[in-house]
């Protein structure tokens, strides 16, 4: 392909802004687009360079650094990187013939160009070779759940392998060619200012055959929006930001390659009753004013389920703190307690009786 400048491509000037480039790369992408233009590989052509053009103007970082390159004639014309600028003629060079590609500093003209197509060269040929990516999903968990550990169910959205056509693309009984416009790589490449560009082939969309008649039920794209129910395991003791990750549990491959994995990241909700601090469980539990002040044995549930027995002494005070062993969280051979603190509850309204006789217990005390 002939060195062609990305804004040509698009047909916008230098100074189109980001949405300029936008509007002009989609209007371009679906006149020209493979599928609106079988058998044309004129327009098939066309689309490479408006995706290659659209691929570095709509990325700031790629944009800024083409631009750089772009103003030292890097895309046609312009300075040569072989050596120092040549003197006009009588004269010495001007401030800007006298620029040497070294002038970028650390940041040279390889690591420019490595920067801008590299990276996407490295991606493209990685999209043809390997599996569908890793899905990457937050859970929910109960607060009790995380605490002991358990299972909570998941329903997965993602796109998956098409059970028609097993994600050939084709249509069941169809005949399946070698991709003419790859030669059967399921890449394409194609250059920019001398620098090669591979990219999965448009007209076969990276498998490198192309089906005399596309599936009937995924339209050729070999996978469709399917929804899974897994149960996730959360271990005892996981944190918000805690990750597992399901092997095989993604889509699965087209061409019967392995699925790709589920990453998943805990999020612990709060919970009514309990919280917790390190490996030690911490709730608080309502006691009467006559079990505060006269001793009492109550009941605790623990965060495990069990019920344990606390003993209130007399004159128990506001806000005191009890410790119920070994009933906390386990993790690394190594338990918590759960930490009780004892609130007392007041009642909203009282009897005659019950007046009199506090009246009765207060001239007491005070006496």
């Amino acid at each position: 392909m002939a060195t062609q400048d990305f804004y040509a491509v698009l047909g916008v000037p230098d100074s189109a802004s980001a949405i300029e480039i936008k509007k002009a790369y989609r209007k371009l992408a679906k006149q020209y687009h493979p599928d609106a233009n079988p058998n044309n590989p004129q327009a098939s052509e066309k689309f490479k360079q408006l995706s290659e053009a659209n691929g570095v103007l709509s990325d700031p970082t790629k944009k800024a650094k083409y631009d750089q390159m772009r103003k030292l004639g890097a895309f046609g014309g312009g300075f040569s990187p072989r050596g120092p600028a040549q003197p006009r003629s009588g004269g010495r060079p001007n401030a800007e013939e006298q620029f040497e590609y070294g002038d970028f500093g650390s940041f040279g003209l390889g690591d420019i160009f490595s920067s801008i197509f590299g990276g996407r060269a490295r991606q493209a040929t990685a999209s043809a070779s390997v599996g569908p990516e890793n899905v990457e999903v937050t859970v929910a968990v109960p607060f009790r759940t995380a605490a002991t550990g358990g299972k909570v169910p998941l329903t997965l959205t993602m796109n998956d392998v098409c059970a028609t056509c097993g994600g050939t693309g084709a249509e069941p009984g169809a005949t399946v060619s070698t991709c003419g416009e790859c030669n059967g790589s399921g890449a394409i490449s194609f250059g920019q200012g001398g620098f090669a560009v591979n990219r999965p082939c448009p007209v076969c969309r990276g498998r490198g055959t192309v089906p005399s008649k596309r599936c009937h039920t995924c339209h050729g794209s070999g996978e469709l929006r399917a929804q899974r129910q897994i149960l996730v395991t959360v271990p005892a003791a996981t944190d918000t930001g805690s990750k597992v990750r399901l092997k095989g549990q993604g889509p699965r491959a087209k061409a019967g390659g392995p699925a790709s994995d589920v990453l998943i990241t805990f999020q612990v909700e709060p919970d009514r009753f309990y919280s917790r601090d390190g490996l030690d469980i911490l709730c608080e539990v309502p006691v009467t004013l006559a079990q505060a002040l006269m001793g009492s044995t109550i009941q605790v549930k623990t965060v495990g389920g069990a019920k344990v027995k606390l003993k209130i002494p007399a004159a128990t005070q506001p806000g005191r703190r009890f410790r119920i062993k070994g009933h906390g969280i386990e993790k690394n051979g190594q338990t918590g307690d759960q930490i009780v603190t004892v609130q007392v509850k007041l009642p909203e309204k009282m009897t005659p009786d019950q007046e009199a006789a506090l009246k009765d217990f207060a001239s007491k005390m005070g006496s």
